[in-house]
């Protein structure tokens, strides 16, 4: 029998844990605070893919399914959706998996793209696997 339930896609780039300092002003945890979660995740995925630097260039797509809490444990999985000549399309999801007990949930999740940079901040093209 299938296991009907969802489960993240994707490689874990960063978990953390939301704190209250990370709050808006409904006692959420501020959007912005895990959009910047999803761009180390992404970047930590990119960084290890491109052999050295890269830099973000755009955030393609992003979706706030739930709300995330104080205490809330996040996982950031990513993955590669698009490799281009010196730039990739990271895919992230954010799942809320604090409590065992419960079905992980997602989120959030969006596309980032990054660019493979050389030590002067130049495009370099991503090397072959």
């Amino acid at each position: 029998m299938t296991d009907p339930s969802p489960a993240p896609q994707g490689t874990i780039s960063l978990q953390t844990i939301a704190m209250p300092a990370d709050t808006n002003w409904n006692g959420d945890i501020f959007g912005g605070w895990l959009v910047s979660q999803m761009d180390l995740a992404g970047a930590v995925h990119a960084r290890r893919r491109a052999r050295g630097r890269v830099a973000t260039v755009a955030i393609d797509a992003m979706v706030f399914h739930h709300p995330v809490h104080v205490g809330d444990v996040l996982s950031c999985y990513t993955s590669i959706l698009r490799l281009g000549n010196t730039s990739l399309r990271i895919g992230i999801e954010v799942w809320e998996t604090a409590d065992p007990e419960r079905v992980p949930k997602k989120v959030t999740e969006g596309q980032f793209t990054y660019v493979a940079i050389d030590d002067s901040g130049r495009p370099r093209p991503v090397p072959a696997e």
